[in-house]
């Protein structure tokens, strides 16, 4: 931006909404400002954000459900097919947990170009743009599923686009950091995932639903989100605006990598928010896999998702008041004595024992996930305290870097989602039991409790209590 532009954005009032609905001055710091109009104008992108992520995280999930219709019945002696699924499809647990794996897996992948579209596009553009790419996974699971003779790779290759939906939490977190103050980060942040991660719960919960009703089967999962798609998109477009602080180049993401917190954070991000997404995707077939309870993963396998997706805005909340790092170290705890207690309830096959677990297990991550976020910005807005100038460039440069971070951590820490559900079918194949996946996942989460404490927590730390 030249001195010329930016005399011009400097003389225009804050908050004013302009052609194309971009703003071209934004101060939410500016408390007058923000008590007068930013809070409201913050308020309606937050809220028409959170229903294009939904539906989004919805898409992304639609596979975790619909597997459970499509596995096959196999004796366990001869492995010969029994009974097959829906539309006589017959999948192996393997197959199923592959394609909740490929799912997750290009939705961890595209958050990167996805942060990179909110400063190249504009927030509000970027957010009708991602919703109408929905439209590929959705018709494309509702062509796929009503063929069983409908190859394997072919199914994968489908169930790869439903990574779009997992894409715009990305875009969408970066977005919505740029709007509020650093006092109500942690909350803003928290609301605007909820609203995205419970999207899971939703598609769990209204797919077996929607299945039973008409002639349509299967494909009636993907057909329903169609409309609810153009939805989001239409929203978007007409009550969204582009903030003009956040379409900037590229650069300040790339600068965020080379901060060590920032691959740090995203090692954490894995453990919680990858916990989330990959036991959501897992669950259900987790339930009718091990415990052959196809009938409760279709009633009740929504619930740890809502569980997780619920609990995630207190944990900024909660971040806001205390500080993450200690509110992380406890959620870290917490999910492995959650992990324990489910090895007990697969080892001596009780399925209430293994199903209150995953539900605490599911409140952690939720909790974790929203700490986490919190701590991102308050270590950049240090890391600009100490490295930067005391320039209002410099703090914009800082929190560009901060917004840019959410998305690359977000993306590495959607890994997780991939690389659970691999090796919950990597333990299945080679022992028969998902028991020694449980038990890595909870040295991990100890792992990480520790890793937290000491960069984070431990007196002497260079980023204690952010």
């Amino acid at each position: 931006m030249t001195v010329s532009d930016k005399a011009a954005v400097a003389a225009v009032e804050p908050g004013i909404i302009g052609k194309g609905r971009w703003i071209e001055r934004w101060e939410p710091e500016n408390e007058l400002f923000w008590e007068a109009r930013g809070k409201s104008i913050a308020f309606r992108n937050l809220v028409f954000s959170i229903v294009a992520e939904h539906i989004g995280f919805s898409v992304w999930l639609l596979w975790s459900i619909v597997v459970v219709r499509m596995y096959g019945t196999f004796d366990a002696a001869t492995g010969e097919l029994v009974a097959t699924g829906a539309n006589g499809w017959a999948l192996t647990a393997s197959q199923g947990f592959t394609l909740l794996a490929v799912a997750s897996g290009v939705g961890a992948f595209l958050r990167v170009p996805y942060t990179f579209a909110v400063p190249v596009f504009g927030g509000r553009n970027w957010t009708v743009i991602s919703a109408v790419l929905l439209l590929i996974p959705t018709l494309g699971l509702a062509w796929a599923v009503q063929d069983p003779s409908t190859p394997f790779g072919v199914l994968v290759a489908i169930a790869s686009t439903a990574g779009f939906g997992g894409g715009n939490f990305a875009s969408s977190m970066s977005n919505i950091s740029f709007f509020y103050p650093d006092k109500e980060k942690g909350w803003a942040l928290g609301l605007n995932a909820a609203g995205g991660n419970i999207g899971v719960a939703v598609a769990q919960k209204l797919v077996p639903l929607v299945i039973g009703i008409g002639a349509l089967g299967l494909s009636a999962a993907g057909l329903v989100y169609v409309p609810l798609a153009l939805a989001a998109a239409v929203l978007a477009f007409l009550f969204m605006d582009n903030l003009r602080e956040a379409k900037a180049d590229p650069k300040p993401t790339a600068a965020s990598l080379r901060h060590g917190h920032t691959w740090l954070m995203a090692f954490l991000y894995i453990g919680t928010f990858g916990s989330f997404i990959g036991y959501s995707a897992a669950f259900p077939t987790l339930l009718t896999v091990v415990f052959e309870r196809a009938d409760i993963a279709l009633s009740w396998g929504f619930l740890g998702a809502l569980i997780g997706s619920l609990s995630r805005p207190y944990g900024g909340k909660l971040a806001d008041r205390v500080g993450g790092a200690i509110i992380t170290v406890g959620a870290f705890v917490v999910m492995a004595i959650a992990g324990i207690t489910a090895v007990v309830g697969v080892q001596q096959h009780s399925l209430g024992l293994f199903f209150v677990s995953f539900m605490v297990l599911f409140a952690a991550t939720g909790i974790g996930n929203g700490s986490t976020y919190r701590m991102i910005p308050s270590i950049f807005g240090r890391i600009q305290a100490r490295k930067g100038s005391d320039t209002e460039e410099s703090r914009l440069d800082f929190k560009r870097q901060a917004a840019g971070a959410v998305g690359i951590i977000s993306a590495v820490g959607a890994f997780g989602g991939f690389a659970i559900p691999f090796i919950y079918k990597i333990a299945k194949e080679q022992t028969g039991t998902i028991v020694p996946a449980l038990q890595i996942y909870v040295v991990v989460f100890l792992a990480m409790a520790v890793i937290t404490w000491v960069f984070y927590l431990r007196k002497g730390a260079e980023m204690r209590n952010v």
